[in-house]
């Protein structure tokens, strides 16, 4: 993970190191693959070779049939999470995978709907989800929170009442609200009054936008559901106005790098816009998304961004402010880790 020599010329620091928060990661996604082979071996589940062969499988989501197959493989390995000892190994192992990559606080996204026939229905759910939440912060010490996410395939009322439920849970581990799945369908202001409930309940308004489809997206989450992050957010790019915007309203955006090229969002790690935002002072935080489908965690986000992109060792440190700013982490322990980071570009 480390590189001879920054842009700058000075030797290149180790971006394991580099205190950073993580807040794009999605639950099942985040699982490693030699649990999902135990999972799927005690359940007697059987998983495709695209999920047996250790490689991330080949995915191109950017046509209606790559994206079913992804959801499909997602599906799949969702299936072998079902009982409580699970869940608790998948979030444990998430934590130390984040805390190794020198994280120290992170968002992890869940959808309680998709869990919930498997554990006893829709708030049993969530309150598992949760209690392995507390006990992973507690045994790492990373600062561990979730952000509910509705289906934007599902109807808006569904999302009502994921909105209502993560305010209530909101003084126990939920920080934010989001809208997943295939942006190109449906319209994000179907899901205005499930936003509404979060963020008058005092939650982050966190929906996906400009993965799959284009700037409209991103200007849609901003308009309709009132955005204060944007989850992935990169085709902002393609629209100097909404990037002005955007900088303006310091709307931070979840960029994965690994993971717009895995699902064919661009061609080549290159092509990924990070230093066209960065440039326009879009604040990013860099997120890893689906390690599980994409073969790459949270600190390869930011050895992209070195190498690939040519970000200094100082430029790399202020992605990492941006994350934490960007995070919904406490003002004291948001202080600590900016301190952290200079800390980490003066050694």
């Amino acid at each position: 993970m480390e590189s001879s020599r920054d842009r700058d010329g000075a030797a290149a620091r180790d971006l394991r190191r580099l205190p950073k928060a993580h807040l794009h990661l999605h639950f099942t996604g985040s699982m490693r693959s030699a649990t999902l082979l135990d999972l799927a071996d005690k359940y007697g589940v059987h998983l495709p070779e695209a999920l047996r062969s250790g490689e991330p499988p080949r995915l191109r989501a950017t046509d209606e049939r790559g994206w079913f197959r992804f959801q499909r493989l997602y599906d799949i390995a969702r299936s072998c999470l079902r009982a409580p000892e699970d869940i608790q190994r998948l979030v444990r192992e998430a934590a130390e995978e984040d805390v190794r990559d020198g994280s120290r606080w992170l968002e992890i996204q869940v959808d309680p709907t998709s869990y919930a026939p498997r554990l006893g229905g829709l708030i049993p759910a969530l309150e598992i989800i949760l209690d392995a939440v507390h006990t992973a912060s507690r045994d790492t010490g990373l600062g561990l929170r979730v952000v509910i996410a509705a289906n934007r395939m599902k109807h808006p009322l569904d999302a009502r009442t994921l909105a209502r439920l993560a305010v209530r849970y909101a003084d126990q581990g939920v920080i934010g609200f989001g809208l997943s799945n295939d942006e190109r369908r449906g319209f994000a202001r179907d899901f205005d009054r499930a936003f509404a409930i979060a963020r008058e309940g005092g939650l982050l308004a966190a929906p996906h936008g400009g993965e799959l489809s284009g700037p409209a997206s991103v200007r849609d989450c901003l308009d309709d559901l009132h955005a204060g992050r944007v989850g992935h957010g990169v085709r902002a790019a393609e629209d100097p106005a909404l990037l002005r915007r955007l900088a303006e309203r310091q709307v931070t955006c979840e960029v994965c790098p690994a993971s717009n090229v895995a699902l064919g969002v661009y061609e080549k790690p290159e092509d990924v816009p990070l230093r066209t935002l960065f440039d326009a002072g879009v604040p990013m935080a860099l997120g890893a998304d689906d390690p599980l489908l994409f073969g790459s965690r949270l600190a390869a986000q930011y050895e992209l961004a070195r190498t690939t992109h040519g970000f200094s060792d100082a430029e790399l440190a202020e992605l990492a402010r941006q994350s934490v700013r960007g995070s919904r982490a406490p003002e004291d322990e948001q202080r600590r880790l900016l301190a952290e980071i200079d800390a980490w570009l003066a050694a």
